[in-house]
């Protein structure tokens, strides 16, 4: 036989959270004839991941060793993060092996910032490098002004001018990325409770009132564990909760099942507008 024989790819690590984001990753490996090794966080992840085809490792929260394991065994040297490990799972739901009480003894604040990032730093010391989660994604990022035909109005755009200094504010300080505005009041701040939680809390506040609702990146975001999401389910909790603008990260937030969002959100009469960051 003739020429050398190639060499498989090494294949990619996934940590997948929740929702959307872990599973459209996998269709995008598909298409692009990458193989992949899922480690499956018990607490959080779909079981509809274990129906694209690649193997699939179950996991619990703290269980930094058998990551390890997983990844090592199957040859992994690049991985990626992708869908949400909610704050609340991490302070509830965390059951360290001897590998995560030996990260958290290290850490000086336990956030969830500092938590994924020294998971981050063990993997690299194992040889494992994680990724930017967004490089098989680029078309679902969100660009710059209106996204649905409709663009936001004079009220609407006040009321984002006014929210998006707030979110900035939230985020820098590392509590929340999103904050929900009324007549250009600030009507709820994010915290560990996510984005939808926070838009149905003010809704109640509100009491039918319009609503404009304000998510940004972390000032210096690390994109390798934390990448600004939207996706079909928040869609629909705008429109329960009577808002009429969402205003988002342009080139940092990706808009998951995009043209499907986007559509909803106009048949829902809710604005998308994308802003750069300053």
């Amino acid at each position: 036989m003739s020429g050398a024989a190639q060499t498989a790819p090494a294949p990619w690590g996934l940590i997948a959270g929740n929702g959307r984001f872990p599973l459209l990753l996998l269709e995008a490996a598909r298409a692009q004839g990458m193989p992949v090794v899922v480690a499956a966080i018990r607490e959080e992840t779909w079981p509809e991941i274990e129906a694209h085809g690649y193997p699939v490792t179950w996991m619990s929260l703290g269980q930094l060793g058998k990551l390890i394991e997983c990844f090592q065994s199957a040859g992994v040297r690049q991985a990626i993060m992708a869908g949400q490990v909610r704050h609340k799972q991490i302070f509830s739901s965390l059951r360290p092996d001897w590998r995560m009480v030996k990260l958290l003894a290290s850490l000086a604040t336990r956030n969830t910032n500092s938590l994924l990032g020294g998971v981050i730093a063990a993997l690299a010391e194992e040889g494992i490098e994680m990724m930017d989660s967004r490089q098989w994604l680029t078309p679902l990022l969100a660009g710059e002004g209106a996204l649905t035909r409709r663009a936001p109005n004079e009220d609407e755009r006040a009321n984002i001018a006014y929210g998006w200094k707030l979110a900035r504010l939230l985020a820098g300080a590392d509590i929340g990325q999103t904050v929900v505005i009324s007549e250009r009041a600030c009507v709820a701040v994010e915290a560990m409770e996510g984005t939808d939680a926070v838009i149905r809390r003010a809704a109640e506040l509100t009491e039918g009132k319009p609503l404009t609702v304000v998510k940004v990146a972390r000032p210096r975001q690390d994109v390798r564990y934390d990448v600004p999401v939207v996706g079909l389910e928040t869609i629909a909790t705008l429109q329960a909760a009577g808002a009429t603008a969402l205003a988002v990260e342009s080139g940092l937030t990706l808009l998951l099942d995009r043209d499907t969002l986007l559509a909803r959100a106009e048949a829902a009469g809710i604005a998308v507008w994308g802003q750069r960051g300053e």
